[in-house]
């Protein structure tokens, strides 16, 4: 399996396999309308190739904490693995690879709202501890965070604003 960047040509396959592991087309939307927007960062947006078929995809996305002082973060969504593959790791190693580029673009923290079993493997951690929040109401354990650089969520307390292209709803 092999881990890259995606492409232009890859955008109606990414489409397919978010429908079809969402069983519904909002989060393909969601990534067209991130693709257009200010936060795209192309180097994060991934895809998951197997057999030179694409399997999986993963985005992060420019967010801000708005607190004292407004801090840059990413957000980490959608994910997505072909349904008949996942629990095989495409996932993880999507998670993994996004999260080192991040680190290695400058980026000092990332924010996911996922399953609380799944993403504290790979470091996240309840947001509450940093007294970060949520703009909804959404379980403590599902709304998580990973410092990319240590302590650089210290004194960061706010509120998670996401860019309007998440709140659309088509």
């Amino acid at each position: 399996m092999k881990i890259r960047q995606e492409q232009k040509d890859d955008y109606k396959k990414v489409y397919e396999i978010n429908k079809e592991a969402f069983n519904q087309e909002d989060e393909s939307k969601l990534i067209e309308r991130i693709r257009a927007s200010e936060g795209f960062v192309p180097e994060l947006s991934l895809v998951a190739e197997q057999d030179n078929e694409i399997v999986g995809h993963i985005l992060f996305s420019k967010i801000k904490i708005i607190g004292e002082a407004e801090y840059e973060s990413l957000a980490l969504a959608p994910m997505s693995v072909v349904p008949k593959l996942q629990k095989q790791g495409i996932g993880g190693k999507l998670v993994t690879t996004g999260l080192e580029i991040a680190k290695k673009l400058g980026f000092k923290s990332v924010i996911v709202v996922g399953h609380e079993d799944y993403y504290p493997r790979f470091g996240f951690k309840k947001a509450s501890l940093w007294s970060i929040k949520y703009p909804f109401e959404v379980p403590d354990e599902v709304f998580m965070v990973i410092e990319l650089v240590e302590g650089s969520l210290e004194g960061k307390a706010g509120c998670v604003q996401y860019p309007k292209e998440f709140m659309e709803v088509e």
